[in-house]
């Protein structure tokens, strides 16, 4: 069967939406589980957008190995010079120019004619190709252009070196009919399309991502632009295990097969949502955890008498174990390495003393340690920002009723060797435990958004809490772990301190340069 390319675009499109931003080693993180996925390209950022996104881009391409890695950028000199200087560190390299082609765009916000859209999108590429000879060229909101214009536009990119051409949905617009009917349209009309590659890059709006990208595969599209999880801008991306299982599960219908390691999906997409704070829906397709259980009688019966009744997928082929971990406080370090590899998690020498210490900490309180606790417990420790505070101690009382408020009291110690306690009343256990952090480090902490979840079974299981925050005006995520659900917030509350802490360092050590972890002013993106 032929191959279809898989383009992640988790690090650009995903992490530019709201409550999706990832630190540099987190994106390194996210970007090694992409090339054990075995994409075929990883789009690691937008290097003119800020420092920062330069600085990720060029620690992607300097770091990992495999994948093809692109930035994108917009048909601007500067923006392609930066790309190019970005990339410079990568084996395969891909420059992502775009500009926006639909009559909406070029009046409202270019303010530019059809004329010097087009001019301006050949001479991007024609400059992309001074540095590099892999360019892909996107015309942002390609599904709301004059279908006569876009040809034109097309025909033009190619004929200046464009080596991928991407028509995105990039409101979420169309629907799978129009999608076929657009690509097989160009493949028949555009002069030379024949020679590139047609790219597809659709997001949910309508919740129709997975179903366009489908429909313009079979319109002629090779190449699929998608994200872990379906992140993105507004309501996401198409998602790359849903994409993917569609094309592997109904090969009969596509008739094309994709590089990625499916057995990896799983780790992968916990993984992020472990890195972002956000956890994944118990009923998203593939890898949520409803994806492969039954509670209806019927369902059952018919699961034991033959799993393909109700299952089109065996859990193993996207990284799903039936197998439980039972270890105890006894167990040792090469049971726990050895199974987190059966889980499909390949840890590096200096995280397994902290994997470790955790395993061992839950296991001194949990009659059985699962294999979603050891999952919690390995990304948690690869999501985690290593900070100046560190908690030593929390005392928590809640009150039903009465007149006092509830308190918390917790001893924080800095990295300098000193200690503080202090006692924080509010109208909660979290709130109180905000005014105790915010009395010890003189940070304005507002709280955003708390979800809290269970990971395995029993009166003992692990909770793991995602929580969003406001520091002295900056936004940041943070996550927590234990059997205490109180303690897993403080946990998540005091990786956000570490965060701004380390934050607030960085911005001394350079300056008055912007917030890292704030977002840069809104661009034009190519989807």
């Amino acid at each position: 069967m032929a191959t279809i390319k898989i383009f992640d675009t988790s690090l650009r499109d995903g992490e530019q939406s709201p409550g999706f931003s990832m630190t540099l080693g987190q994106k390194l993180r996210v970007a090694r589980a992409l090339a054990e996925l075995r994409v075929d390209i990883i789009e690691a950022g937008f290097p003119a957008a800020s420092p920062g996104d330069f600085e990720a881009v060029k620690a992607v391409a300097s770091e990992v190995q495999g994948p093809t890695i692109a930035a994108l950028c917009r048909t601007v000199p500067r923006d392609i010079e930066r790309s190019a200087a970005a990339l410079e560190p990568a084996a395969h390299r891909r420059i992502h120019t775009f500009i926006a082609t639909s009559p909406i765009h070029r009046q409202q916000k270019l303010q530019m004619s059809r004329e010097q859209v087009l001019q301006s999108a050949v001479a991007g590429v024609s400059l992309a190709r001074t540095f590099l000879d892999d360019i892909e060229f996107s015309a942002e909101d390609g599904i709301r252009t004059e279908r006569d214009y876009l040809a034109d536009v097309l025909q033009a990119v190619i004929e200046a070196g464009a080596t991928t051409v991407n028509i995105p949905d990039t409101v979420g617009y169309s629907t799978p009919q129009e999608m076929l009917e657009l690509f097989s349209w160009l493949r028949e009309t555009v002069p030379g399309i024949e020679n590139v590659t047609m790219s597809t890059h659709c997001h949910d709006d309508l919740g129709l991502a997975v179903a366009n990208s489908l429909a313009a595969v079979e319109g002629g599209a090779r190449q699929i632009e998608c994200t872990l999880n379906g992140i993105g801008e507004r309501a996401g991306n198409c998602a790359l295990e849903e994409v993917v299982m569609a094309l592997r599960t109904r090969a009969d219908r596509y008739g094309f097969e994709t590089n990625i390691d499916t057995r990896r999906l799983h780790n992968a997409s916990h993984l992020l949502a472990a890195v972002t704070g956000n956890f994944v829906p118990r009923n998203k397709a593939v890898v949520g955890e409803n994806a492969f259980a039954h509670e209806s009688g019927i369902h059952q019966h018919g699961v034991l008498a033959s799993r393909e009744t109700y299952e089109i997928m065996k859990p193993e082929d996207v990284g799903v174990l039936n197998s439980q971990l039972i270890l105890g406080k006894h167990s040792g370090k090469a049971a726990v390495i050895d199974r987190a590899k059966d889980m499909g998690f390949e840890l590096e020498a200096h995280e397994i003393a902290g994997i470790m210490e955790r395993f061992k900490e839950l296991a001194d309180r949990k009659k059985r340690v699962f294999d979603s606790d050891l999952e919690a417990i390995i990304t948690g420790n690869q999501a985690h920002t290593a900070g100046p505070w560190s908690l030593q101690w929390l005392s928590v009382v809640s009150r039903v009723s009465g007149e006092e408020d509830p308190t918390a009291s917790l001893t924080l110690a800095h990295e300098n060797g000193d200690t503080a306690t202090q006692t924080g009343e509010g109208d909660g256990p979290v709130d109180a435990i905000v005014k105790s952090l915010e009395s010890i480090t003189g940070m304005d902490i507002t709280v955003l958004s708390l979800a809290m979840r269970s990971i395995s079974l029993g009166e003992d299981a692990q909770g793991e809490a995602s929580m969003r925050a406001m520091v002295d005006g900056v936004q940041y995520s943070g996550h927590g772990l234990s059997t205490d659900i109180v303690a897993a917030c403080a946990e998540a509350l005091l990786e956000i301190v570490n965060r701004a802490s380390r934050h607030a360092e960085r911005v001394a050590e350079r300056g008055a340069e912007a917030p890292a972890e704030a977002k840069s002013p809104r661009r034009s993106n190519a989807a």
